[in-house]
């Protein structure tokens, strides 16, 4: 059995990035999601990616679908809460949209991030605009999908890389003056608005943290 960082490459790096950055970012996602919700995001999130980062070679797979199956197992089982189905249900599409490709290209990382988008609206019954973190991921994979359509095989990586990274900082903050109306910061009404959403402050700064290391990566 290979390691991840073979078959999947550039696909492992991004995961293993978005697992560090949520078991860093505990306290300051979970500090977020405490004025208007209840505070526990932060802590549902880095415990369930803490298991990926322990069982790391444990999800070696000779494809990108069957790593992201089960990197998507794992964060349904032990990411509490309402994060744990999402965050879940986003890895199992993501897996979906890739399940014939050996490596995905740039487009097939528009494709997986468009299936997860679609899985998160239909497992949370909610939509841009509901101040979820659809309100990053959406405004980010529309943003990689124009560009290459606009730029093709000219657009590299980090480049691609760091749009995703501003877009997705641009639309969470851009939730601030929302009021939620899914997740648990609905039931606060006005007190949701003022702040920007966890979920989607946790899609811009994984999205940062990957732009930031993309050119030191393994």
């Amino acid at each position: 059995m290979t390691s991840p960082s073979t078959p999947v490459g550039d696909l492992a790096f991004v995961v293993r990035t978005m697992a560090r950055t949520a078991v860093d970012n505990e306290k300051a996602f979970g500090d977020l999601d405490a004025v208007a919700g209840d505070g526990d995001f932060g802590y549902s999130l880095a415990r369930g990616f803490e298991i990926v980062l322990a069982d790391w070679n444990a999800l070696a797979a000779d494809s990108p679908a069957e790593f992201l199956k089960k990197v998507a197992l794992v964060i349904s089982r032990r990411v509490g809460g309402t994060s744990g189905p999402l965050w879940g249900t986003a890895f199992l599409r993501a897996s979906g949209a890739v399940k014939d490709r050996p490596e995905p290209a740039a487009t097939d990382a528009v494709a997986m991030l468009r299936a997860a988008a679609e899985g998160i609206k239909a497992r949370g019954r909610s939509d841009l605009g509901d101040k979820t973190l659809l309100d990053a991921l959406i405004p980010m994979t529309d943003a990689l999908e124009q560009r290459l359509a606009d730029s093709g095989p000219a657009a590299g990586a980090a480049e691609l890389a760091r749009l995703a990274a501003a877009t997705a900082r641009t639309a969470a903050d851009a939730t601030t003056p929302m009021r939620a109306r899914r997740g648990r910061q609905s039931y606060t009404g006005e007190r949701s608005i003022g702040s920007p959403d966890p979920g989607a402050v946790a899609v811009a700064v994984m999205a940062e943290r990957v732009a930031a290391e993309w050119d030191a990566r393994d």
